[in-house]
């Protein structure tokens, strides 16, 4: 596969879980040549993976080269003049749309110029491309900036109808185009806020559907209420946390790619303390926290408290900016008792008498429930199941964010900032009860993730010798793991790439080279034979070191191949131990 369109989320291995989204997503796409897909909008807090998700699509339906052509754009927080997003939308689309046809990844972050969008209209008779670009030139010239962004948003749909052909608009963040497009150059006026509108009938289209998405669910429910009508855009809600499996491979997965060590240990606790969220646990991994060190339980809790309390940490900036955004509108003592009450009670429905009732809140049930109804449009509580019942989100992050933000603050509470660091303690100890449920959560991701596994417990241990994990080592020396890596490249004299799954390097010059299988079935000769001669051109190709070649094979080994590893000097094992 390939990543034309690079992803926020850097390396494509972090993306991990979302199965059951990419099939429901991968069903709806398939009905797209059909005419029978209808535009959606995912709705989910910031950091939930929405962005990564939509690019992934993105990038999978470009790869595939298919019936349907993918066109991404993202409308950022940072105000645009009118006549600029008119310009910016149709380069984008264009040069996508070219990059497609012709296989051409660099044009999707690196826009064509209109002259060189023109040019290629005119050398592969694209008309469209050509009409279009000297409508933008000319109706810029005149200042006719309704008709250059008719221009442009029409363009997807349009094409699709003229060339016969299936687009898929995936427009990120898009209730930022309600406040961020102005109608002036200089901002002095207020922004467009009925630009959504744009999209009324194109919403509609099912020759060119519409995937967009937004961080703030009421805004956006709103917008999609108002300037679009409500079902035109079928609400697809995305949970921020993975299944717990999945948050624990995410944890991997980052240790790895961070070069972060963790125990098998201390990467459940980090993967139960985050919830199974990837972005708490991203954070955690890359913490500045003084002093951090994963390898220890209590490492992990200072580690979580850090990225939760201390204001200049990633999790506490990113959540601070969306609680100061959020709740911009109603800084009040009231508001916040209200919304940290909610948050640590989001089990049930709440009506502003039982607020009433519960709180020490000086004001009427009328004044309550206008707070409610801001808290909701500011998207950190929701509504019942009636007008009157209210709840906080069941969201852990946020919930633990606005107790270190606002609980002292708030009388009646605590006296005392809470100790989140201690309740993380009091978990892992609680956890460090359930060695059942935790080795069985183990067991079943090894089979997914274990050169992964194997990489972070060489570089979690200070000294240890290869034949503590594996058996007919010859070389008992200990090791000082200083790299540890997953799929190291391989480039072999034909000229071919291929990959090592594990290579660490000690600081005595001694390199661990291992071979992973995670097959059910033993391995055989031929496998062996194939990593015999990667261990050779990897040691041609580092003469300075000395290699110590291990083959780890979870469903075992065939006699012969067994053999071939003896006679070879190849440690073996058929499991990978020291959880």
């Amino acid at each position: 596969m390939q990543y034309p369109l690079e992803e926020k989320i850097g390396e494509p291995d972090l993306l991990v879980g979302r199965e059951k989204e990419f099939a429901n997503f991968n069903r709806w796409i398939a009905n797209i040549p059909k005419r029978l897909s209808k535009s959606r909008v995912i709705l989910a807090r910031r950091k939930s993976g929405k962005t990564s998700f939509v690019q992934r699509i993105f990038n999978q339906l470009w790869s595939e080269n298919g019936e349907v052509i993918p066109f991404y754009l993202d409308i950022p927080e940072s105000n645009i003049w009118y006549p600029h997003l008119a310009l910016r939308y149709y380069r984008a689309f264009a040069s996508q749309y070219i990059s497609f046809l012709e296989r051409e990844p660099s044009l999707v972050d690196r826009p064509l110029s209109l002259e060189r969008i023109r040019e290629y209209g005119v050398t592969k008779s694209v008309s469209p491309l050509v009409e279009d670009v000297e409508s933008l030139i000319r109706d810029e010239g005149m200042r006719r900036h309704d008709l250059m962004w008719e221009t442009a948003y029409a363009a997807p749909h349009q094409y699709a109808s003229v060339l016969k052909t299936r687009f898929l608009v995936i427009i990120d963040e898009f209730q930022n185009l309600a406040k961020y497009v102005y109608p002036d150059p200089n901002y002095q006026t207020g922004p467009i806020e009925t630009l959504p509108g744009s999209f009324h009938s194109l919403s509609e289209s099912k020759i060119a559907p519409m995937l967009v998405t937004g961080s703030y669910v009421s805004w956006l429910i709103d917008i999609a209420g108002k300037y679009l009508e409500a079902g035109r855009l079928s609400e697809i809600y995305m949970d921020p946390y993975l299944m717990p499996e999945k948050g624990l491979e995410a944890v991997y997965r980052y240790a790895a790619h961070f070069g972060e060590p963790v125990t098998n240990e201390t990467a459940l606790l980090i993967n139960d303390i985050c919830m199974s969220d990837p972005f708490f646990i991203s954070c955690v991994i890359q913490s500045n926290c003084p002093g951090r060190d994963l390898t220890t339980a209590e490492g992990v809790a200072e580690t979580a408290d850090y990225e939760i309390r201390d204001r200049r940490s990633e999790m506490s900036r990113t959540w601070g900016e969306y609680i100061q955004l959020t709740l911009s509108r109603i800084n009040d003592r009231h508001a916040k008792m209200i919304l940290l009450h909610l948050s640590r009670n989001s089990d049930r429905y709440w009506t502003p008498e039982d607020l009433k009732k519960t709180l020490p809140l000086d004001i009427s049930a009328d004044e309550i429930r206008k707070r409610l109804n801001l808290l909701v449009e500011a998207d950190v509580i929701e509504w019942g199941s009636s007008d009157i019942q209210f709840q906080g989100l069941r969201d852990g992050t946020l919930n633990l964010v606005l107790r270190s933000r606002f609980e002292q603050e708030i009388a009646g509470f605590s006296p005392e900032p809470p100790d989140l660091a201690r309740e993380f303690r009091e978990k892992i100890e609680g956890l460090r009860g359930e060695k059942n449920r935790l080795q069985g959560a183990l067991n079943n991701l090894t089979g997914k993730v274990a050169e992964i596994q194997l990489a972070s417990a060489f570089r979690s241990r200070k000294r240890f010798a290869l034949s503590d994990f594996f058996d007919g080592v010859g070389d008992k020396t200990r090791l000082n793991i200083v790299s540890s890596k997953c799929r190291v490249p391989l480039l072999r004299e034909d000229g071919k790439r291929t990959d090592l799954d594990v290579v660490a390097e000690s600081a005595c010059g001694r390199v661990a080279v291992v071979e992973v299988k995670k097959w059910k079935t033993p391995v055989g000769r031929t496998v062996v034979e194939d990593f015999t001669e990667k261990v050779a051109i990897f040691s041609e190709q580092n003469p300075d070191k000395k290699v110590l070649p291990a083959f780890l094979s979870l469903g075992g080994f065939s006699e012969d191949a067994l053999e071939l590893c003896k006679a070879e000097g190849i440690a073996t094992a058929g499991k990978l131990g020291h959880f």
